[in-house]
């Protein structure tokens, strides 16, 4: 029998066309791929983009799951679903169909050259720690040693910046 690692932690967002279709497509496309199930989905947040300011809002969310593939197999189905949906690669951070990130590969750390986990941005995303906090609030962070409650009560949203917005 395959050991299973758990719990998988997978960022989703999308800023381009049907933002919230593309992000349902995605964790369809994952649902249906072996050697990954899906356990469950946070709701959607709308957000302002981060970084290169110019361009749409983003619609994010994560999901929790559980894997059998290596994280370097897991980035590879990523990529491929992103590619399925149809993203293409621009400029980085700029405006994109799909984007899919490893936040978290069970309670491990990670570094090789394309992969690094726990994804080294995490703690300083709202749009990230705000679902992760909607479906495990208690997850140790194996970094910091802080619950992801902990580390988005840290976070401090900047005052000219307005906040996540659930989409329901």
């Amino acid at each position: 029998m395959t050991k299973l690692v758990e719990p998988i932690f997978v960022a989703l967002g999308s800023n381009l066309g049907d933002r919230a279709g593309h992000i349902r497509d995605a964790v369809a496309l994952l649902a249906q791929s072996e050697g990954f199930e899906v356990v469950a989905v946070a709701p959607l947040y709308e957000s302002a983009p981060m970084y290169v300011e110019d361009q749409p809002r983003f619609v994010n969310t994560c999901l929790k799951g559980r894997t059998s593939l290596t994280a370097e197999q897991l980035l590879a189905l990523l990529k491929s679903v992103e590619s399925e949906i149809g993203r293409r690669v621009t400029y980085r951070n700029g405006p994109r169909v799909i984007d899919l990130d490893i936040v978290y590969f069970g309670g491990g750390r990670i570094e090789t050259g394309d992969l690094i986990v726990p994804h080294p941005r995490r703690g300083e995303r709202m749009f990230v720690l705000q679902p992760l906090a909607d479906l495990a609030p208690d997850f140790i962070d194996p970094e910091t040693g802080d619950t992801i409650a902990a580390l988005m009560a840290a976070l401090t949203a900047d005052p000219g910046e307005p906040p996540l917005r659930r989409l329901d």
